[in-house]
Protein backbone atom coordinates (compact mmCIF):
# COMPACT_ATOMS: atom_id res chain seq x y z
CA UNK A 1 0.00 0.00 0.00
CA UNK A 2 2.96 2.04 1.00
CA UNK A 3 5.10 1.91 -2.16
CA UNK A 4 1.86 2.18 -4.36
CA UNK A 5 1.08 5.52 -2.81
CA UNK A 6 4.28 6.97 -3.16
CA UNK A 7 4.81 5.89 -6.63
CA UNK A 8 1.78 7.65 -7.66
CA UNK A 9 2.99 10.54 -5.01
CA UNK A 10 5.94 11.09 -7.21
CA UNK A 11 3.77 11.57 -10.45
CA UNK A 12 1.77 14.12 -8.37
CA UNK A 13 4.61 15.84 -6.95
CA UNK A 14 6.44 15.89 -9.79
CA UNK A 15 3.69 17.87 -12.00
CA UNK A 16 2.70 20.07 -8.83
CA UNK A 17 5.80 20.76 -7.39
CA UNK A 18 7.81 21.08 -10.88
CA UNK A 19 5.32 22.61 -12.82
CA UNK A 20 5.82 21.07 -16.83
CA UNK A 21 7.98 18.12 -15.55
CA UNK A 22 11.18 19.93 -15.27
CA UNK A 23 13.67 18.17 -17.35
CA UNK A 24 17.17 17.99 -16.39
CA UNK A 25 20.53 16.89 -18.22
CA UNK A 26 24.03 15.73 -16.94
CA UNK A 27 24.96 18.77 -17.00
CA UNK A 28 23.15 19.64 -14.30
CA UNK A 29 24.48 16.73 -12.46
CA UNK A 30 27.50 19.22 -10.05
CA UNK A 31 25.11 22.02 -10.19
CA UNK A 32 23.54 23.58 -7.24
CA UNK A 33 19.95 23.43 -8.44
CA UNK A 34 17.04 23.38 -5.66
CA UNK A 35 14.50 21.86 -8.15
CA UNK A 36 16.66 18.97 -8.39
CA UNK A 37 17.96 18.86 -4.67
CA UNK A 38 14.09 18.99 -3.48
CA UNK A 39 13.69 15.79 -6.42
CA UNK A 40 16.35 13.55 -5.53
CA UNK A 41 15.53 13.88 -1.87
CA UNK A 42 11.43 13.26 -2.32
CA UNK A 43 12.84 9.81 -4.23
CA UNK A 44 15.48 9.29 -1.72
CA UNK A 45 12.89 9.60 1.33
CA UNK A 46 10.42 7.71 0.05
CA UNK A 47 12.75 4.37 0.12
CA UNK A 48 13.64 1.93 2.71
CA UNK A 49 17.16 1.37 3.38
CA UNK A 50 16.74 -1.95 1.22
CA UNK A 51 15.07 -0.28 -1.55
CA UNK A 52 18.41 2.45 -1.10
CA UNK A 53 21.12 0.18 -1.02
CA UNK A 54 20.29 -1.98 -4.09
CA UNK A 55 20.96 1.14 -5.78
CA UNK A 56 24.47 0.62 -5.48
CA UNK A 57 24.72 -2.88 -7.01
CA UNK A 58 25.39 -4.09 -10.57
CA UNK A 59 25.05 -7.46 -12.19
CA UNK A 60 25.95 -8.56 -15.02
CA UNK A 61 23.72 -9.99 -18.34
CA UNK A 62 24.93 -10.64 -21.62
CA UNK A 63 26.48 -14.06 -22.70
CA UNK A 64 29.39 -13.56 -20.50
CA UNK A 65 27.02 -12.58 -17.64
CA UNK A 66 24.12 -13.79 -15.94
CA UNK A 67 21.73 -16.18 -17.24
CA UNK A 68 18.43 -13.67 -18.50
CA UNK A 69 16.60 -15.80 -15.92
CA UNK A 70 18.69 -14.93 -13.31
CA UNK A 71 18.69 -11.22 -14.02
CA UNK A 72 14.98 -11.02 -13.87
CA UNK A 73 15.01 -12.43 -10.85
CA UNK A 74 17.06 -10.50 -9.03
CA UNK A 75 15.48 -7.16 -10.81
CA UNK A 76 11.59 -8.64 -10.06
CA UNK A 77 13.30 -8.86 -6.20
CA UNK A 78 14.51 -5.03 -5.82
CA UNK A 79 17.59 -6.42 -5.68
CA UNK A 80 19.72 -4.63 -8.42
CA UNK A 81 19.90 -0.92 -9.28
CA UNK A 82 21.43 -1.83 -12.44
CA UNK A 83 23.29 -3.70 -15.26
CA UNK A 84 25.82 -4.41 -17.18
CA UNK A 85 25.89 -5.82 -20.41
CA UNK A 86 28.58 -8.17 -21.15
CA UNK A 87 27.91 -9.38 -25.35
CA UNK A 88 25.06 -10.17 -27.01
CA UNK A 89 23.95 -8.86 -30.08
CA UNK A 90 21.82 -5.76 -30.70
CA UNK A 91 18.19 -7.27 -30.44
CA UNK A 92 18.87 -9.29 -27.24
CA UNK A 93 20.13 -6.59 -25.84
CA UNK A 94 17.56 -4.34 -26.23
CA UNK A 95 14.80 -6.74 -25.76
CA UNK A 96 16.48 -7.96 -22.03
CA UNK A 97 15.91 -3.93 -21.84
CA UNK A 98 13.15 -3.85 -22.16
CA UNK A 99 11.56 -6.39 -20.41
CA UNK A 100 13.26 -5.56 -17.25
CA UNK A 101 12.37 -1.64 -17.56
CA UNK A 102 8.90 -3.44 -17.57
CA UNK A 103 9.45 -5.67 -14.40
CA UNK A 104 10.70 -2.42 -12.36
CA UNK A 105 8.23 -0.37 -14.04
CA UNK A 106 5.36 -3.40 -12.93
CA UNK A 107 7.15 -3.69 -9.54
CA UNK A 108 6.67 0.47 -9.20
CA UNK A 109 10.78 0.49 -8.72
CA UNK A 110 13.49 2.71 -9.24
CA UNK A 111 14.39 2.34 -12.79
CA UNK A 112 17.41 0.82 -13.76
CA UNK A 113 20.95 1.54 -14.79
CA UNK A 114 22.19 -0.18 -17.82
CA UNK A 115 26.01 0.23 -18.77
CA UNK A 116 28.37 -1.56 -20.45
CA UNK A 117 32.21 -1.17 -21.40
CA UNK A 118 31.54 0.26 -24.77
CA UNK A 119 35.09 0.80 -25.31
CA UNK A 120 36.43 1.83 -28.95
CA UNK A 121 37.80 -1.65 -29.85
CA UNK A 122 35.80 -3.52 -27.37
CA UNK A 123 31.80 -2.16 -28.89
CA UNK A 124 32.26 -4.97 -31.51
CA UNK A 125 32.28 -7.63 -29.13
CA UNK A 126 29.84 -6.61 -26.60
CA UNK A 127 27.34 -5.77 -29.36
CA UNK A 128 27.60 -8.03 -32.05
CA UNK A 129 26.75 -6.87 -35.02
CA UNK A 130 27.87 -2.90 -34.49
CA UNK A 131 30.42 -1.44 -36.29
CA UNK A 132 33.89 -2.05 -36.15
CA UNK A 133 35.95 1.12 -34.60
CA UNK A 134 39.64 1.07 -34.06
CA UNK A 135 41.49 0.17 -31.07
CA UNK A 136 41.61 3.80 -28.42
CA UNK A 137 45.59 3.70 -29.19
CA UNK A 138 44.65 3.67 -33.40
CA UNK A 139 43.00 7.22 -32.49
CA UNK A 140 45.12 9.91 -33.09
CA UNK A 141 43.15 13.53 -32.19
CA UNK A 142 39.97 14.88 -30.72
CA UNK A 143 38.22 14.90 -34.16
CA UNK A 144 38.72 11.69 -34.85
CA UNK A 145 38.13 10.45 -31.06
CA UNK A 146 34.98 12.59 -31.09
CA UNK A 147 33.43 10.74 -34.27
CA UNK A 148 34.43 7.46 -32.71
CA UNK A 149 32.36 8.58 -30.16
CA UNK A 150 29.42 9.37 -31.42
CA UNK A 151 29.14 6.28 -32.93
CA UNK A 152 29.77 4.22 -29.48
CA UNK A 153 26.58 6.62 -28.57
CA UNK A 154 24.02 5.97 -31.22
CA UNK A 155 24.45 2.38 -30.47
CA UNK A 156 24.33 2.57 -26.53
CA UNK A 157 21.43 4.81 -26.95
CA UNK A 158 19.86 2.61 -29.45
CA UNK A 159 19.87 -0.28 -27.18
CA UNK A 160 18.98 1.42 -24.36
CA UNK A 161 22.68 1.35 -22.11
CA UNK A 162 23.05 4.98 -20.38
CA UNK A 163 26.55 4.64 -18.60
CA UNK A 164 29.31 3.78 -20.29
CA UNK A 165 32.59 2.30 -18.70
CA UNK A 166 34.97 4.20 -20.98
CA UNK A 167 37.21 5.72 -21.35
CA UNK A 168 40.53 3.82 -20.86
CA UNK A 169 42.72 6.57 -19.06
CA UNK A 170 45.75 4.65 -18.59
CA UNK A 171 48.88 5.91 -19.70
CA UNK A 172 50.45 2.50 -21.32
CA UNK A 173 49.61 0.35 -24.19
CA UNK A 174 52.17 -2.15 -22.93
CA UNK A 175 50.56 -3.56 -19.89
CA UNK A 176 49.69 -6.85 -20.20
CA UNK A 177 46.08 -6.06 -19.04
CA UNK A 178 45.29 -2.27 -20.71
CA UNK A 179 47.16 -2.75 -24.22
CA UNK A 180 45.72 -1.33 -27.00
CA UNK A 181 42.43 -0.08 -25.13
CA UNK A 182 45.38 3.10 -23.61
CA UNK A 183 45.38 6.15 -25.96
CA UNK A 184 48.79 5.61 -25.43
CA UNK A 185 51.97 6.87 -23.26
CA UNK A 186 51.94 10.43 -23.78
CA UNK A 187 49.95 11.56 -20.98
CA UNK A 188 49.43 15.45 -22.85
CA UNK A 189 47.61 13.05 -25.65
CA UNK A 190 45.99 10.61 -23.21
CA UNK A 191 44.28 13.58 -21.33
CA UNK A 192 43.16 15.16 -24.44
CA UNK A 193 41.71 12.24 -26.01
CA UNK A 194 39.70 11.15 -22.60
CA UNK A 195 38.68 14.78 -22.36
CA UNK A 196 37.06 14.77 -25.76
CA UNK A 197 36.02 10.95 -24.81
CA UNK A 198 34.24 11.96 -21.59
CA UNK A 199 32.40 15.78 -23.11
CA UNK A 200 31.19 13.78 -26.08
CA UNK A 201 29.61 11.17 -24.49
CA UNK A 202 28.37 13.28 -21.51
CA UNK A 203 27.07 16.07 -23.89
CA UNK A 204 24.82 12.89 -25.54
CA UNK A 205 23.34 11.87 -21.92
CA UNK A 206 25.67 9.11 -21.89
CA UNK A 207 27.45 8.63 -18.56
CA UNK A 208 31.57 8.63 -19.34
CA UNK A 209 33.59 6.98 -16.73
CA UNK A 210 37.40 7.48 -16.43
CA UNK A 211 39.78 4.16 -15.09
CA UNK A 212 41.11 2.40 -13.82
CA UNK A 213 41.75 4.59 -11.25
CA UNK A 214 44.50 5.41 -8.87
CA UNK A 215 46.30 4.27 -12.61
CA UNK A 216 46.86 0.76 -14.54
CA UNK A 217 49.28 1.48 -16.53
CA UNK A 218 52.44 1.65 -15.33
CA UNK A 219 51.79 -1.74 -13.06
CA UNK A 220 53.02 -5.02 -14.15
CA UNK A 221 50.59 -7.83 -14.11
CA UNK A 222 47.06 -8.11 -14.76
CA UNK A 223 44.14 -8.24 -12.10
CA UNK A 224 42.13 -10.48 -13.67
CA UNK A 225 45.08 -13.10 -12.79
CA UNK A 226 46.47 -11.91 -9.54
CA UNK A 227 47.20 -9.17 -7.18
CA UNK A 228 49.48 -6.19 -9.21
CA UNK A 229 51.20 -3.25 -7.54
CA UNK A 230 51.91 0.31 -8.05
CA UNK A 231 55.43 0.27 -6.37
CA UNK A 232 56.29 3.84 -5.28
CA UNK A 233 55.19 7.31 -6.61
CA UNK A 234 51.61 7.23 -8.08
CA UNK A 235 52.78 8.39 -11.49
CA UNK A 236 49.30 8.55 -13.40
CA UNK A 237 47.71 10.42 -10.92
CA UNK A 238 47.75 14.25 -12.83
CA UNK A 239 46.01 12.43 -15.72
CA UNK A 240 42.50 12.45 -12.87
CA UNK A 241 42.75 16.18 -12.17
CA UNK A 242 41.76 17.91 -15.22
CA UNK A 243 39.46 15.15 -16.25
CA UNK A 244 37.78 15.78 -13.10
CA UNK A 245 37.75 19.44 -13.42
CA UNK A 246 36.14 18.44 -16.73
CA UNK A 247 33.24 17.48 -15.23
CA UNK A 248 33.91 13.49 -15.56
CA UNK A 249 30.90 11.55 -13.57
CA UNK A 250 32.05 8.66 -13.06
CA UNK A 251 35.47 6.62 -11.92
CA UNK A 252 36.19 3.33 -11.68
CA UNK A 253 38.85 2.09 -9.16
CA UNK A 254 40.93 -0.71 -10.49
CA UNK A 255 41.98 -3.77 -7.68
CA UNK A 256 45.63 -2.37 -7.39
CA UNK A 257 47.87 -2.75 -4.60
CA UNK A 258 49.90 0.36 -3.74
CA UNK A 259 53.15 -0.44 -1.67
CA UNK A 260 56.23 1.67 -0.77
CA UNK A 261 54.30 4.32 -0.56
CA UNK A 262 53.29 6.59 2.82
CA UNK A 263 50.78 8.49 2.09
CA UNK A 264 48.86 6.09 -0.50
CA UNK A 265 49.58 2.94 0.79
CA UNK A 266 46.60 0.46 0.77
CA UNK A 267 48.07 -1.88 3.29
CA UNK A 268 47.86 -5.08 1.56
CA UNK A 269 44.19 -4.36 -0.11
CA UNK A 270 43.37 -3.82 -3.65
CA UNK A 271 42.74 0.39 -4.20
CA UNK A 272 39.17 -0.20 -4.56
CA UNK A 273 38.62 -1.56 -0.90
CA UNK A 274 41.05 0.83 0.48
CA UNK A 275 39.49 3.88 2.27
CA UNK A 276 43.14 5.72 2.24
CA UNK A 277 42.73 5.88 -1.90
CA UNK A 278 38.95 6.10 -2.32
CA UNK A 279 37.55 8.64 0.36
CA UNK A 280 41.12 10.11 1.21
CA UNK A 281 42.41 10.60 -2.15
CA UNK A 282 40.34 10.59 -4.75
CA UNK A 283 37.05 12.37 -2.51
CA UNK A 284 39.05 14.48 -0.64
CA UNK A 285 42.37 15.40 -1.70
CA UNK A 286 41.76 15.38 -5.49
CA UNK A 287 37.97 16.78 -4.53
CA UNK A 288 36.04 14.13 -6.89
CA UNK A 289 32.12 14.65 -6.15
CA UNK A 290 30.82 12.18 -9.25
CA UNK A 291 29.81 8.42 -8.76
CA UNK A 292 32.78 6.35 -7.83
CA UNK A 293 32.61 2.53 -9.19
CA UNK A 294 34.33 -0.11 -8.36
CA UNK A 295 36.09 -2.42 -11.32
CA UNK A 296 34.46 -5.92 -11.23
CA UNK A 297 34.32 -8.05 -8.22
CA UNK A 298 33.52 -11.05 -9.77
CA UNK A 299 35.97 -12.10 -11.53
CA UNK A 300 39.45 -10.63 -10.57
CA UNK A 301 41.45 -12.58 -8.39
CA UNK A 302 42.84 -9.80 -7.00
CA UNK A 303 39.86 -8.86 -5.35
CA UNK A 304 38.26 -12.55 -5.11
CA UNK A 305 40.93 -13.55 -2.44
CA UNK A 306 39.74 -10.39 -0.24
CA UNK A 307 37.01 -11.42 2.43
CA UNK A 308 33.65 -9.64 1.89
CA UNK A 309 35.50 -7.18 -0.77
CA UNK A 310 31.83 -6.00 -1.53
CA UNK A 311 31.47 -4.58 1.66
CA UNK A 312 35.22 -3.70 1.87
CA UNK A 313 34.53 -1.27 -1.82
CA UNK A 314 31.68 0.00 0.03
CA UNK A 315 33.23 1.26 3.70
CA UNK A 316 36.06 2.19 1.46
CA UNK A 317 33.66 4.99 -0.23
CA UNK A 318 32.78 3.08 -3.39
CA UNK A 319 29.55 4.38 -4.37
CA UNK A 320 28.63 1.24 -7.24
CA UNK A 321 29.75 -2.13 -6.65
CA UNK A 322 30.25 -3.77 -10.09
CA UNK A 323 29.46 -7.66 -10.76
CA UNK A 324 29.27 -8.83 -6.45
CA UNK A 325 29.92 -12.69 -6.85
CA UNK A 326 26.43 -12.98 -4.95
CA UNK A 327 24.33 -9.90 -5.22
CA UNK A 328 21.78 -10.58 -1.83
CA UNK A 329 24.37 -11.26 0.41
CA UNK A 330 26.21 -7.79 -0.62
CA UNK A 331 22.98 -6.11 -0.19
CA UNK A 332 22.80 -8.02 3.30
CA UNK A 333 26.28 -7.52 4.63
CA UNK A 334 25.88 -3.17 3.76
CA UNK A 335 22.29 -3.36 5.66
CA UNK A 336 23.79 -5.20 9.05
CA UNK A 337 26.95 -2.53 8.89
CA UNK A 338 24.38 0.13 8.26
CA UNK A 339 22.79 -1.02 11.58
CA UNK A 340 25.69 -0.52 13.58
CA UNK A 341 27.79 2.44 12.15
CA UNK A 342 26.14 5.47 11.80
CA UNK A 343 28.73 7.02 9.92
CA UNK A 344 28.96 4.33 6.85
CA UNK A 345 24.87 4.82 6.79
CA UNK A 346 25.36 8.21 6.53
CA UNK A 347 28.20 7.88 3.95
CA UNK A 348 25.89 5.32 1.98
CA UNK A 349 23.04 7.30 2.03
CA UNK A 350 25.61 10.16 -0.15
CA UNK A 351 26.43 7.31 -2.45
CA UNK A 352 22.62 6.17 -2.94
CA UNK A 353 21.62 10.00 -3.45
CA UNK A 354 24.41 10.60 -6.01
CA UNK A 355 22.87 7.60 -7.81
CA UNK A 356 19.11 8.71 -7.70
CA UNK A 357 20.94 12.38 -8.69
CA UNK A 358 22.42 10.80 -11.99
CA UNK A 359 19.15 8.97 -12.84
CA UNK A 360 17.05 12.14 -12.54
CA UNK A 361 19.68 14.12 -14.80
CA UNK A 362 19.38 10.92 -17.46
CA UNK A 363 15.83 11.77 -17.03
CA UNK A 364 14.84 8.25 -16.23
CA UNK A 365 13.01 9.78 -12.99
Amino acid sequence: MKKTFLFYFFSLTTLLSFGQQKQFSLQDFYTYNIALNNKVDTIFKSLTDSERVVQMIITSAGELGNSNKVVKRLVKQNKVGGVIYLKGTKKNHKKLISELNQIAIKNKQLPLLHSMDAEPGLLKGRIKGSQKLPNAIKIKNPKQCDSVVKIINKELLNIGVRQNFAPVVDISPNNEAIKSRSFGNDKNKVIQLSKTFIETSQKEQIIATAKHFPGHGLVKGDTHKQSVYIDGELKELDIYKPLINAGVLSIMVAHITVKNNTKHTTNGLPASCSRNIVTDLLKKELNFKGLIVTDAMNIMKAVTIIKDAPLQAAKAGCDMILMPINETSTRNQILKEMQINKDFKQQVYQSIKKIIRLKVCLGLL
